[in-house]
């Protein structure tokens, strides 16, 4: 099982990104408007230039007198732990784990293509566990 297997179960392709100037109200409002845990920050789009999650928000911001005057740069995560659409699930998980991230970009020849979560990661292996009992039924059922 790949990291691309999991990307395409994932049925959305849509990467959120943010610019590193972002004031802290847009980095709220993009984080509620999409409902997600954390945003790719990037100048383009497609290159990364960090990441910033809620996590961020709740450690770094509370380090600020004026959070209002707080940006995206000022508090993101710059050494991103990342994986490729070919490593293994396997390893998407132990970098979770030992890495204690809950999101992990997608770069494939240093492209963003997508952004895995813990919750996508959890639902990926429910479904294949789901699959595996089915076919120990199906099988013992015949038999």
């Amino acid at each position: 099982m790949r990291v691309s297997d999991v990307l395409s179960s994932k049925g959305s392709g849509s990467v959120y990104t943010i610019r590193p100037e972002a004031t802290m109200a847009e980095l709220l409002d993009a984080l509620a408007e999409y409902n997600v845990g954390a945003l790719v920050v990037s100048h383009d789009g497609t290159s990364m230039v960090g990441i910033v999650s809620e996590r961020d928000v709740v450690r770094k911001v509370r380090d600020f007198d004026h959070p209002s005057s707080i940006t995206v740069e000022q508090i993101m995560t710059s050494d991103v732990q990342v994986c490729s659409p070919e490593d293994s699930f396997g390893s998407l998980m132990a970098i979770m784990t030992e890495h204690r991230v809950r999101h992990v970009p997608v770069l494939d020849g240093g492209s963003l293509v997508g952004v895995l979560s813990i919750g996508d990661a959890v639902k990926h292996r429910m479904d294949q566990l789901e699959f595996e009992r089915d076919q120990l039924n199906n099988y013992v059922s015949r038999g």
